[in-house]
């Protein structure tokens, strides 16, 4: 089945895949798969691209931050739908290393651990999988690279992982024998117990003596399987005293939740185990950390898996010689002080008497981070109670990297924004630079470069440190032809408006926010009319702007409205459709202030509107497609034979009306359709064996039909692609390297830059591409060489008569109205090099008869002054080889019909 769209609680777009993997029966385990292999022959034609993110910076939940013990500078971070990271201490940006996890294995994008190994740098294993329950239709597996991530291998597992799922932030369960490097063990969750390889993961086998699976069950009565998991095993230490090179540690401590027997120990190398004694009960062992200089072994409890809850906990020290528990938590699970558990926990192996823990969850007033020096004898914390409301900090935040942190405001105190944090459960100190930490948060990463300022209650700084780190989940996504090149609808952070690709944007969309943004479109014809959608409890679930996104204010809502659902705003902006979630399909035409219940169209109908006539609306549902010819009152069923089932997307096609394609469905009725009649009769696009996401941009050079995009499989190979031809051949725009497992939610080209096309992910943010051998912005032209100044000649000699002025004639430009309507019309303009050579560079000129006025232009550049209009080239359509011709259109407005232009002209050459 196709993927299927599902939402935990606060986090992600779970998806649902093709087809359930089978079980392996075999209790060891061996490679599957090479995340580097690519198919032998392609089956569809590539084009090479160039791909990067569009800068968000973060987004969503790290549960892991993991440093290498031997090399300095070398670090990982997990996250929970996005994949993993490693870090790059040159630059302080963090590299993607799953972006190769194709569609039909999605899941390998929520990281439940990683490790780095100790003994061999290169060495980092990932276990990866997202729900325990039928939204992921695959088991787990262990990833394993002797690159550094820049190519894995992978072993199945013969269960499920829950990388999405509550106790992502436990950990790690993977872990390296520090002695021998060729063990790995790993913590399952679900009841399967321990789990260990002696080949460097390469083949695994569950530890059979191993006694505990844990039995720890938040909610038992949860139907959705989210919360009636099995919690399992939750992390794996050494003690690298015990063993010794090349020989496998001894002393093996394992977690497990279970509130009687929550810590483990083998002394044996892993043959035997046994409950520790002593070990604290009561709550759940969420974190470890062995000082290995000082023989302790530290632990931080919590009452609940988390990352969203936890009411109490502790934090633990075990004297690994003694055997003696202490508890030396900064607030005590006993004080009424306690109402939060306790997540990340690091040591400074710098100095290892000194030991950091944070909240796992404190929403109120912000999460508290803890400091000793003593081995958790004495605590300082980040942050003091002032006089109320007030709050003394340690610490100054700095947001510059990814300014939206502060979700549009200051705070109410004792409220801050930016808050320190949230759901932190990951924590790390550099190994190697005591001045040197990250931890995460629901949002971002955060650290410090100088830490230890903390310790001479001198003001240290905390900043941004998730550069590189894209990890939003996308709805929906806009690219107008005027004002910023990109709208977006995102769960979790509601979306955004990019002025600048490349820079994370000030705030997110406010007044109204939002979290989780469904839909959004613009007025094809007036593009600074935007209309999006979302929801949320406390804010209207309609935002509409007419100046671009510069400014928002919140519409009125129907009754009944749960959720955002999809919405539409015809070509002019006089008209909006939506569809919410709760209640049925609702027009207005007075930009949400008030609304009318349409006709004819079912609740939860998707809805789009025609690109050029402002008149009509489509809607598809329950496999027929419905058209709306009088602003969106009333619908009628035109088709009857779309995909019934499946995830349905579609969209109208910009400067041709009634022009529609449909991609979506599921099993043998899967594909895309197109419809050039408004809906009346629809036709295959064969190449399509799953159709999922639509969209269009640019069109080529030469042609005058937008060029389409899909994510989609065409011809037996899934991918993203570009059509310029309206569907009747395809070209691969990604590869196998570049997949980011499932982008069937969004997609949509730039409509003024052939080539660009944007791409929505579930957890690596949006990607944008370009062709690799041009596109993206136009070239500058060269600055010519300055001629050298004559010589002055003695005598100068007459100036020769001025040649005449040429005649008019043909001078390759034909301009056509394509289409009118009320107030408005669309126009084409052809040029062709009717010479012998080459044209470099191409400028347009006329004058309008009857008050014309230029609304959108795209594949050019244009000034309209009074009625004199000139248009130039973009840089990649300014060269016109002998006999070729290029085109660029608009849309206008008018009062009346337009009327015949004058005075034509090429580069100064006026037509006859």
């Amino acid at each position: 089945m196709p993927p299927e769209q599902h939402r935990p609680p606060g986090r992600g777009l779970p998806v649902l895949a093709f087809a359930a993997a089978t079980a392996l029966a075999a209790s060891t385990l061996a490679v599957t798969a090479t995340a580097s292999a690519a198919p032998a022959e392609p089956v569809v034609a590539q084009d090479d691209y160039t791909w990067d993110n569009v800068e968000i910076v973060g987004g969503g939940f790290v549960p892991g931050i993991v440093f290498n013990q031997t090399e300095p500078g070398l670090a990982y971070a997990r996250t929970d739908i996005g994949g993993a990271y490693r870090w790059n201490p040159d630059t302080e940006r963090w590299i993607p290393l799953l972006d190769w996890v194709g569609w039909d294995d999605w899941g390998h994008t929520g990281v439940v651990s990683i490790a780095t190994d100790p003994v061999d740098p290169d060495r980092v294993y990932a276990a990866v999988g997202t729900y325990t329950n039928d939204w992921d239709p695959n088991n787990g597996a262990i990833l394993r690279s002797d690159d550094r991530g820049e190519t894995w291998e992978v072993t199945e597992l013969p269960f499920k992982l829950g990388g999405n799922m509550p106790g992502r932030g436990l950990g790690e369960r993977l872990s390296v024998d520090p002695n021998d490097n060729s063990i790995v063990y790993f913590g399952a969750r679900g009841g399967h117990g321990l789990w260990r390889s002696t080949d460097h993961g390469a083949t695994w086998s569950e530890v059979e003596a191993f006694p505990n699976p844990g039995d720890y069950v938040q909610d038992p009565s949860d139907e959705t399987g989210m919360m009636s998991d099995i919690t399992g095993v939750t992390w794996v230490d050494f003690d690298p005293r015990s063993g010794e090179d090349g020989s496998a540690t001894q002393d093996v401590y394992v977690g497990v939740a279970d509130l009687e027997d929550p810590v483990y120990r083998s002394q044996d190398g892993g043959q035997t185990w046994e409950p520790v004694p002593g070990a604290p009960t009561g709550h759940l062992p969420a974190h470890s950390v062995v000082d290995h200089e000082g023989g302790q072994l530290y632990m931080a409890t919590t009452s609940t898996p988390g990352p969203y809850d936890g009411e109490s906990g502790d934090v633990w020290r075990m004297d690994l010689d003694t055997g003696e528990w202490t508890n030396v938590s900064p607030v005590p699970s006993t004080s009424e002080d306690n109402y939060f558990g306790y997540g990340g926990l690091t040591i400074d192996r710098q100095n290892p008497d000194t030991l950091m823990v944070a909240t796992q969850i404190s929403w109120w007033p912000d999460i508290q981070i803890y400091r000793s020096t003593d081995r958790g004898e004495t605590w300082t914390q980040a942050w003091d109670w002032g006089a109320y409301p007030e709050r003394t900090t340690r610490y100054e935040m700095d947001i510059s990297a990814a300014p939206w942190l502060d979700f549009g405001g200051t705070g109410t105190p004792p409220e801050t924004q930016p808050k320190l944090g949230w759901m932190t459960q990951a924590m790390a100190i550099d190994p190697f630079d005591s001045d040197r930490f990250m931890y995460g948060t629901g949002a971002t990463i955060y650290g410090s470069d100088n830490l230890t300022n903390w310790d001479s209650d001198t003001t240290f700084d905390i900043e941004v440190k998730a550069r590189g780190l894209e990890e939003t989940a996308v709805n929906d996504l806009i690219s107008p032809p005027e004002g910023a090149p990109l709208h977006s609808a995102l769960l979790d952070v509601g979306g955004f408006t990019h002025e600048d690709l490349d820079t994370a944007p000030e705030q997110m969309y406010q007044q109204p926010y939002w979290g989780h943004g469904s839909s959004l479109d613009f007025a094809e014809l007036e593009p600074a009319t935007i209309v999006r959608v979302g929801g949320s409890d406390e804010e209207a679930a309609i935002g509409l702007s007419t100046d671009g996104g510069d400014s928002w204010w919140a519409g009125q809502e129907p009754g009944g409205v749960t959720g955002g659902g999809t919405v539409a705003v015809n070509a002019d902006g006089s008209s909006v459709v939506w569809s919410p979630e709760g209640t049925g399909v609702h027009v207005s035409t007075t930009l949400g202030s008030s609304w009318t219940a349409s006709t004819g169209v079912p609740e939860g109908a998707r809805v789009q509107a025609d690109r050029v006539d402002p008149d009509v609306f489509y809607a598809v549902a329950g496999g027929t497609f419905y058209t709306s010819t009088d602003g969106g009152a009333t619908f009628a069923a035109r088709f009857d034979g779309l995909p019934a089932e499946g995830n349905i997307r579609f969209g109208a096609v910009p400067g041709h009306s009634g022009d529609v394609w449909v991609a979506g469905g599921t099993g043998d009725h899967y594909g895309m359709w197109r419809t050039t009649d408004a809906g009346a009769t629809f036709e295959r696009i064969e190449a399509v064996d799953e159709g999922d996401s639509i969209g269009f941009g640019a069109p080529a050079p030469g042609a005058d039909y937008p060029a389409v995009y899909t994510s989609s499989r065409i011809d037996g190979v899934r991918g993203i692609f570009r059509s310029d031809d309206a569907g009747g051949t395809w070209v691969r725009i990604n590869d196998d390297q570049h997949q980011w497992a499932w982008t069937g939610a969004a997609i949509t080209g730039d409509p003024n830059v052939y080539g660009r096309v944007y791409v929505g992910t579930n957890g690596r943010g949006i990607l944008y591409g370009d062709l690799a051998d041009g596109g993206g912005e136009p070239d500058p032209e060269p600055s010519p060489e300055p001629e050298p100044s004559p010589e002055p000649s003695p005598d100068p000699e007459p100036s020769p008569d001025p040649e005449p002025s040429p005649e008019p004639g043909d001078c390759g430009v034909e301009y056509e109205v394509t289409n009118t309507w009320t107030g408005g019309f669309q126009a084409g303009v052809t040029v062709t090099n009717t010479g012998d050579e080459t044209l470099d560079g191409w400028e347009v000129g006329w004058e309008f008869a009857n008050g014309e006025e230029i609304t959108s232009l795209w594949s050019g550049d244009h000034v309209q002054d009074g009625t004199s209009v000139r248009v130039t080239d973009v840089g990649w359509n300014g060269r016109v080889a002998p006999g070729d011709s290029v085109l660029f259109g608009f849309t206008g407005v008018v009062d009346g019909e337009p009327g015949e232009v004058t005075g034509l002209t090429v580069n100064g050459v006026a037509c006859g």
